[in-house]
């Protein structure tokens, strides 16, 4: 390959990436929850029943913010059902998964669970099965400090101090028809206006996220945000985005290129929103919520719950494995989010432990990271400042991505440059590449020339490459795949110079 040339220049600047950018989500979906963060029974679980070695691994995981308690789940979920002593809490059938729900673990727990793992709490209130009344009444449990029935209720529960739970979403994935009690945009905006509006009353303070399309291949995409935001725009600061990654096709460059159409997605909803705010005569800006991303698509496949009998508790579903390939894909969806840091202020993981996700647990057994967890874990501790807009020249390909929409398939047609790349410049002035080599067999030599930057040495530099690219890590063999040095790196007379192995997730570090 040819030399790929990246320019960066103080003072150039996409955004700041703000500390909720690294988030991600706890949904009582599958063994998340039960046999993920929470198994009283483990050797390593703690008085609370908290798995400790799960712990330790999501505090090097580092996310900012935890979304909880869903996703599809919420939209049926009484959260009056989850406080309380334990023993006397009801189990339930949730209609989302098609399992039973204990409710052995529920809000106050999560929000205890959030304070060991150094996460901030997002939660969602149901305006599926309920509505603003029950959204009310979960708030004011949260965070009222006392002096009525549910604030008091909650110091009764063991929980003296308010909660101070500042961000909130409205409902999840309203226009979705497999949604519990599913909403048009006119239906779901009037709820939202009202929720928001008493809400508002009860604590000034909170931040509220509007739902908005389930995913850009949805036939509403578009009237959905607009009409949604018609409705609350003067009560929320965020609107939603969710997508989900796939390689269903068996398209390697195309799976590699989809990350691509993550940023039209984000570049299609800011304008959305601006559309609005501009028919208002409006300077305010809404901000994106990104609140469910990742690569998902061989446990989605033929997928029915119906098949497991008997209403289980905490069925081992979705449960994808993860190869370096997904790794790649997933490391160019970090990329994405970075170089929207100016109005993707939020984004959450989805999901944290065994669903989706980059732990693995076994019950009664070891924890271990998945191929993801190393793209988020360098995002999120070194992606933290200001996102510098780099020029890239760089040679590109042509490529299709598949996304299958039940009852008509959907083709995008993608350019995309072999190097996708994120710059962040740090509040020490060090700045960190987050570049990917999507070229499956050449290496890339990289040089990277930076101006007023001050940027004189390699502090690190790390590279995620595996000769085979359906390379996964289990249980027996959980560090198959793994950062290694990247040899080679140098830095010169304001001249970075690498040589990025084919199909690799690379993250270097100018100080």
């Amino acid at each position: 390959m040819r030399d790929v040339h990246v320019r960066l220049r103080a003072g150039v600047v996409i955004g700041e990436t703000d500390p909720r950018l690294f988030g991600a989500f706890v949904e009582h979906l599958g063994r998340c929850v039960y046999g993920g963060i929470y198994e009283p029974e483990h050797p390593t679980a703690d008085a609370n029943g908290f798995r400790r070695d799960v712990l330790a691994l999501v505090r090097e995981l580092a996310p900012t913010i935890m979304r909880y308690p869903g996703g599809n789940f919420v939209s049926g979920y009484n959260w009056e059902d989850g406080v309380g002593p334990v023993g006397n809490r009801p189990k339930r059938l949730d209609l989302a998964w098609l399992s039973t729900e204990t409710n052995e673990f529920g809000t106050n727990e999560f929000i205890d669970w959030c304070k060991l793992a150094g996460t901030e709490p997002m939660l969602a209130v149901n305006l599926g099965t309920r509505g603003a009344d029950s959204a009310r009444h979960f708030l004011e449990y949260c965070n009222h400090p006392h002096g009525t029935m549910l604030s008091d209720l909650r110091r009764a529960h063991g929980w003296d101090a308010p909660h101070g739970v500042k961000l909130w979403c409205l409902g999840n994935e309203m226009d979705g028809p497999w949604q519990m009690h599913a909403r048009t945009a006119e239906e779901y905006g009037r709820v939202a206006v009202e929720t928001a509006k008493m809400m508002r009353w009860i604590d000034p303070s909170i931040e509220l996220a509007a739902c908005g399309s389930s995913g850009r291949n949805m036939p509403t995409f578009g009237a959905w945000e607009h009409t949604v935001l018609e409705h609350c725009f003067d009560h929320v600061e965020y609107i939603s985005l969710h997508t989900y990654l796939n390689n269903y096709a068996g398209d390697v460059p195309a799976f590699l290129a989809s990350p691509d159409l993550m940023d039209n997605f984000i570049e299609e909803v800011v304008s959305i929103a601006d559309s609005v705010a501009a028919g208002k005569r409006s300077g305010k800006r809404i901000m994106l919520s990104f609140d469910e991303w990742n690569v998902w698509y061989r446990t989605r496949r033929n997928r029915d719950e119906r098949t497991l009998p008997g209403w289980p508790v905490a069925p081992p579903i979705l449960e994808e494995v993860y190869t370096m390939a997904d790794a790649l894909a997933f490391g160019g969806a970090c990329i994405a989010l970075l170089n929207h840091a100016d109005r993707v202020k939020v984004a959450c993981l989805a999901q944290l432990v065994n669903v989706i996700a980059p732990i693995m647990t076994e019950d009664g057994g070891p924890a271990w990271r998945q191929t993801i967890f190393y793209p988020f874990a360098q995002m999120s501790h070194f992606g933290r400042g200001r996102v510098l807009r780099a020029e890239i020249d760089s040679p590109v390909y042509d490529t299709t991505y598949f996304d299958p929409r039940g009852e008509q398939d959907l083709y995008f047609p993608v350019t995309a440059p072999y190097l996708k790349l994120a710059a962040v410049q740090d509040q020490n002035d060090g700045v960190t590449l987050f570049a990917l080599n999507r070229h499956l067999t050449e290496p890339m030599p990289l040089i990277v020339t930076t101006t007023g930057l001050g940027a004189k040495a390699i502090r690190a530099a790390r590279s995620l490459h595996h000769p085979d690219l359906n390379a996964s890590n289990t249980r027996d063999a959980p560090d198959t795949v793994r950062p290694a040095p990247l040899d080679g790196a140098s830095i010169g007379g304001g001249t970075m110079r690498a040589t990025l192995p084919p199909a690799s997730w690379n993250v270097i570090r100018l100080g």
